[in-house]
Parts: C-alpha cells; sequence; structure tokens
C-alpha cells in the first residue's frame, strides 16, 4: 500500500505503534449541514488513507478506536446505521488490506453484534493473519476498563493466587503486540474516553483540534514530528538515558 508521494518522515525514526481515538465526524458534518452519518461515512473513507500512508512511513501497528462500549447509547438509527456500515466494510475493504498484505484484528466483546458482524469479524481475520506487513487493529464495542476485568477474571479462571502486571499483561487484548508509543485523539477534546487505560500509562499523548475526516497524511506527520521531540525516560532521569534517547523537550 505504497503512498504515491515520498514523506520526510519515511525511512525515519517513527512510532512503532500508534492508537488513534477518530473524534469529530459527527461535528465534520454539522458544520456542512449534512447528516450525523454522513461524517462516519467520510470518516471510515479517511481512515483508509491514514492506514495508507501509516503502512508506507513504516507505522508496525496502527490501532483506531471505531465504537466504545459506552456508544452503544447513541440514537439508535445512528447505531444501526454505525452496523451498517461496518458489515459494508468487513465486505468491501478488508480485500484491499488483504492485496497489500496488511493484518486485520478486531477487539472487543462483540456479544451485542449481530451474528453477521461476527461471522464478517471472523472471515476477516482468518483471510488476513499469515500477511507480514503493519497491522490494524480496530476496536469495537471496546472499553479499556472492561478490557481490564476481562483479564482479571481470565486469572481467577486459571486460579493465580496473585496477580502481577506481567500475567495482566498477557491477558488484555493487544497483550500480545508493543504498547503504542503515540496516542493522537482528534476533534479537540483532550481525554482518553476509555480507551487502552493499561496499554496508554507512558504513551505520549497527541490531542489536535482537526476533526477527523480532516486528518490527513500531513497532520499525521505534524504529530509524528511532535513525538519525535519528546524525551521518553520511563520513570529514569534524562542523565541516564542512552545518548541516541535523548532529545529536548
Amino acid at each position: 500500500m505504497k503512498s504515491s508521494t515520498q514523506t520526510v518522515l519515511e525511512h525515519t525514526d517513527v512510532p512503532r505503534h500508534i492508537a488513534i481515538i477518530m473524534d469529530g465526524n459527527g461535528r465534520w458534518a454539522k458544520k456542512r449541514l449534512l447528516p450525523r452519518i454522513m461524517g462516519h461515512k467520510k470518516g471510515v473513507d479517511n481512515l483508509e488513507g491514514i492506514v495508507r500512508h501509516c503502512a508506507t512511513i513504516g507505522v508496525q501497528y496502527l490501532t483506531v478506536f471505531a465504537f466504545s462500549t459506552e456508544n452503544w447509547r447513541r440514537p439508535a438509527d445512528e447505531v444501526s446505521f454505525l452496523m451498517n456500515m461496518f458489515v459494508e466494510a468487513l465486505k468491501k475493504r478488508v480485500q484491499k488490506l488483504h492485496d497489500n498484505d496488511l493484518r486485520l484484528r478486531v477487539i472487543g466483546t462483540h456479544e451485542r453484534f449481530s451474528a453477521q458482524i461476527v461471522d464478517g469479524i471472523t472471515a476477516a481475520e482468518a483471510l488476513t493473519a499469515g500477511n507480514q506487513g503493519m497491522t490494524l487493529t480496530v476496536a469495537a464495542d471496546y472499553g479499556g476498563r472492561q478490557d481490564i476485568v476481562q483479564a482479571a477474571n481470565a486469572l481467577l479462571q486459571e486460579g493465580v493466587t496473585q496477580i502481577t502486571e506481567e500475567a495482566m499483561r498477557r491477558h488484555l487484548a493487544l497483550g500480545d503486540v508493543p504498547e503504542p508509543d503515540l496516542f493522537i485523539r482528534t476533534g479537540g477534546e483532550a481525554r482518553i474516553s476509555n480507551f487502552m487505560l493499561w496499554q496508554l500509562a507512558y504513551t505520549e499523548l497527541y490531542f489536535t483540534d482537526i476533526l477527523w475526516p480532516d486528518f490527513n497524511a500531513a497532520a499525521l506527520d505534524e504529530a509524528i514530528t511532535s513525538f519525535r521531540q519528546r524525551e521518553r525516560r520511563f520513570g529514569r532521569t534524562s542523565e541516564q538515558l542512552p545518548a541516541e534517547e535523548q532529545r529536548s523537550c
């Protein structure tokens, strides 16, 4: 999935794992006097371009928050549209991911999804499971607190009497991949909204007023440039860091 243009970030130090809350679809539509659902449609189209760009510049994992456990509270007609759009995306867009050697994973409980959606998820993950390119993870019917509770319950079922961080991590939805280096939220809100609560402990946070449908490759490059200028100490002092890890804040 190569971009037609090269960017200044290509072949440089980019985050291994980026997590994104794709916020602002409804407001994007409202500003244009369009129904909210048109903003969601535009947002899905935009995701395809961001996936392409991430794969081009060398990001290994991209995780996006598509539908939270709390989003079921939205108006019924909007939820219905989102579910139908999910089905359509599984039918029409997964093949493109596969053709470009990208892997798709969907995390969340999925208990409230229709059989059609669950079957589509299963088929999409199976189709792309062997691909070697970037992994796109879609969080759908997902909540960070729920993720932690499910991991703890899994340990209890195993008969564990003392829970360790490492044991918890293994049972989290993305326990087998590196934690996100960079978290991005579009749309002007400055909170993480129950997204990957455990995994974001040491992630660099980046908030932008840009609404998701307008968040393009150039905007992503700006977020990555901000990330590269930060000093990630993980509890250490600046002086303790290897020279190659030291960055001016």
